[in-house]
């Protein structure tokens, strides 16, 4: 299950109390203080992992707490410092206070790590003649924890056009492929070698007319390509499903320019998919006709054009 957006709760730890003590000896009865301070509580700390590629932990688990830190004791011994609590996400995790609708930061790269509740400190301990004092309470936030897919390239196009099957062709990923629209309900990422380099492709679920309004699966998956350098535009070029492949093409451009201009402006790689059907030659050159752009004729399932694809991609990166 592909979860990219979660709300959870945090509360740190609170600051250990510092220690009001007196050492008394036979040599000192009136004693001399001895108390030592508070230790602090426990971090909140948001870390990203490569391995991971859902928030789907945070729909079961939505409540993170600190421990406090320890008391300060006699003999000068300062409270023991509460180990923080780490809340592992996947790379491309963008965090918000929601309280105050504050960015808090974004966590891109493997290991990152970014403090969104900080411990209470410890109270201060009454040695050298200061006046104790108790630990302070830790933050406690309720935050939005929000995922765009970290992608080089994004695949886009009308339900049905052949993106799944493009990308087990090319890549690593193995998405569920199916012969009705709307097979993918949740992004896929895949590996692709290119040369001696590689590059991550995104495959997000098919767009229709409104979907830059929220309509059908709509812009909750749109933001994923937000990142991505490139975008593939996949054109069912048979209109095996009754559809015109320019019409096709000329809406999916009005959606990404609705949702966001700069997404609309990244460069494109057009790829006429399904050329193995009879149709899609005429089409194909009705399309060039009023599509003066370079445009890949391929067949994903027959693993045709599918090098040509991925070289122009290669150079676009």
């Amino acid at each position: 299950m592909f979860v990219d957006r979660a709300k959870i709760i945090v509360k740190a730890g609170n600051g250990g109390n510092g220690c009001e003590s007196y050492y008394q000896d036979k040599y000192n009865m009136r004693g001399f203080p001895d108390g030592g301070d508070g230790g602090r509580g426990a971090d909140i700390v948001a870390r990203a992992d490569r391995n991971l590629r859902t928030l789907i932990d945070l729909q079961y688990k939505r409540h993170f707490i600190g421990r406090h830190g320890g008391h300060g004791s006699s003999k000068n011994q300062r409270g023991k410092d509460a180990a923080p609590v780490i809340i592992k996400v996947p790379c491309g995790t963008i965090i918000r206070d929601m309280g105050i609708d504050c960015l808090l930061g974004e966590l891109d790269t493997d290991g990152q790590e970014l403090i969104v509740a900080h411990g209470g400190k410890g109270g201060r301990g009454n040695q050298k003649n200061r006046q104790r004092s108790f630990g302070a309470q830790g933050d406690e936030k309720e935050l939005l924890f929000d995922l765009k897919l970290l992608a080089d390239v994004g695949l886009v196009g009308f339900p049905n056009a052949g993106k799944s099957t493009l990308i087990s062709q090319i890549s690593n990923a193995a998405p569920k492929i199916a012969s009705y629209p709307f097979t993918t309900k949740a992004p896929m990422l895949g590996v692709v070698a290119y040369e001696d380099k590689e590059f991550v492709v995104a495959d997000i679920p098919g767009l229709i007319e409104g979907s830059s309004t929220g309509r059908g699966l709509g812009d909750r998956f749109l933001r994923h390509i937000e990142r991505t350098k490139v975008l593939v535009h996949m054109i069912d070029m048979a209109g095996s499903d009754g559809r015109d492949p320019l019409e096709d093409y000329r809406v999916i451009n009005r959606e990404l320019k609705g949702y966001s201009p700069a997404v609309f402006k990244k460069r494109q790689v057009i790829a006429a998919n399904k050329m193995d059907l009879d149709a899609a030659e005429a089409n194909l050159k009705r399309f060039r006709k009023s599509v003066k752009k370079k445009v890949y004729p391929v067949s994903a399932l027959k693993k045709e054009g599918l090098e040509e694809l991925i070289e122009a991609i290669g150079k676009e990166l």
